[in-house]
């Protein structure tokens, strides 16, 4: 049998065995690659780091929420991206609301701002993180409540909202303080697996000029570029590609006390190799180093399947004919 003739008649379980190499290989012996990063993830950066500029100056206040709308499932994709931003704000100061109506987004809310707390402290020993201070989880509140939430934000977030997830009243929470509706809460990230946060900008955007931005998976990524153009949406971060660019923007500019600058940003390298970095804040990078290694395996069974199946045909044909 020739090359072809063999490929076609590999055994499978030698492919899943190869495609277990590829995957798991780069999870486990890191190695720097490129991050080249995008418009649509630098707006949502500049965005957070201009609210940071405003609350240093003491004249506003802004905040942001962190909408999560999705289960374990696509934790993968969405987890880094929510690691990164909190990460982001925590940094440079700017209040956070992290809110459900998915009662199995709620548990992912808690685990993934322990842990940012965990490391990000283990890495800036100074910095203090408090709930009711820095932060308020809204946590869990039923989908009946979907839409008026969202509207009566716009006018009173204390009176929309009431109560965070530990019961206590949001209206005597410190963060509070200058802050009462989206005038001051002007950026809403809507994270999910399935939709973009139309509700957001349907209603919220379209009523109050509140900004939305949206963490997707990558399936889900193509459906938002024409609300991109138009402006509906700011910003997007595109599955562990867009988490992997944040994370790079965070590492450069956030965690150094340095300003953001697009050309640094698309040209400077940040090493994912670095031990005084937790693998946390690296989770995204590591993870697109093995999932463009399992594309480009992807690429290569696609073609030399092909040609194989061709050559074989050619073959056939040839016989046929004699």
């Amino acid at each position: 049998m020739n090359f072809f003739e063999r490929i076609q008649k590999l055994d499978r379980r030698w492919i899943y065995l190869l495609v277990a190499l590829t995957v798991g290989i780069p999870l486990v012996f890191v190695y720097d690659s490129p991050t080249h990063t995008t418009e649509t993830t630098e707006n949502i950066y500049q965005m957070i780091d201009n609210f940071a500029e405003i609350n240093e100056r003491g004249d506003e206040r802004r905040a942001i929420l962190m909408n999560f709308q999705h289960d374990a499932s696509t934790l993968p994709e969405l987890g880094p991206m929510q690691v990164a931003i909190l990460r982001h704000a925590f940094l440079r100061g700017v209040p956070v609301f992290t809110f459900t109506i998915f009662t199995t987004a709620a548990p992912l809310i808690d685990l993934t701002i322990d842990n940012v707390k965990r490391d990000l402290q283990q890495q800036h020993p100074d910095i203090e993180i408090v709930s009711g201070v820095h932060y308020i989880n809204i946590g869990f509140k039923p989908p009946a409540l979907y839409l008026p939430i969202i509207l009566g934000m716009g006018d009173d977030i204390a009176e929309a909202l009431e109560t965070d997830a530990e019961g206590r009243n949001i209206a005597d929470l410190p963060m509070m303080e200058g802050i009462r509706n989206y005038d001051q809460m002007n950026l809403v990230l809507h994270f999910s697996g399935s939709d973009f946060g139309q509700a957001w900008f349907m209603y919220a955007r379209s009523q109050y000029g509140v900004n939305v931005a949206s963490g997707i998976t990558a399936v889900i990524a193509p459906d938002t570029y024409p609300y991109l153009q138009t402006g509906q949406l700011i910003g997007h971060l595109g599955g562990l590609k867009g988490a992997a660019e944040y994370e790079k923007m965070v590492d450069l500019f956030a965690a150094r006390g340095r300003p953001f600058s697009r050309d640094i940003a698309r040209s400077e390298h940040v090493s994912i190799v670095d031990e005084d970095v937790p693998i946390l804040f690296r989770t995204a990078r590591i993870g697109m180093n093995s999932q463009t290694a399992a594309h480009l395996m992807m690429i290569i069974f696609i073609i030399v399947g092909n040609v194989g199946y061709f050559a074989e045909k050619r073959k056939e044909a040839k016989q046929m004919d004699l």
